[in-house]
């Protein structure tokens, strides 16, 4: 038997990620989300508030220069998720979000983004 998950709709579809992605933002959310949990191995709504945040903006800012040089929707989320998983989190970054040192940029912050959205539920 095949389970498959379901992907959590946005939250904020007037900016972060969906807003910057614009007219592609409903074809990229579902790829955004099971790349970017693949790779850092992180829950699917970890994941919404990493993309519906001000970083996921920065993500699919990313994304966008990616396509301008002429990648495909899904290679260019892709190559994104590489390029922010080669990163790592440096002094200056740790000190301001208390990201640890060293973890991969994109890890550190899906991990921040769903701390900070759960502390506001709270």
């Amino acid at each position: 038997m095949t389970t498959t998950r379901q992907i959590p709709a946005t939250c904020n579809e007037a900016w972060g990620f969906c807003g910057t992605m614009d007219a592609h933002a409903q074809a990229a959310w579902p790829i955004a989300m099971n790349a970017i949990a693949a790779a850092t191995g992180q829950p699917l709504e970890a994941v919404r508030a990493f993309l519906d945040s001000r970083h996921g903006r920065h993500f699919a800012d990313e994304v966008l220069n990616h396509m301008h040089v002429g990648r495909a929707l899904h290679d260019a989320i892709h190559a994104a998720t590489r390029q922010w998983m080669g990163w790592t989190i440096g002094h200056r970054t740790s000190r301001d979000y208390g990201i640890p040192r060293g973890l991969p940029y994109l890890t550190g912050f899906v991990i921040h983004c769903a701390i900070t959205d759960e502390s506001l539920a709270a």
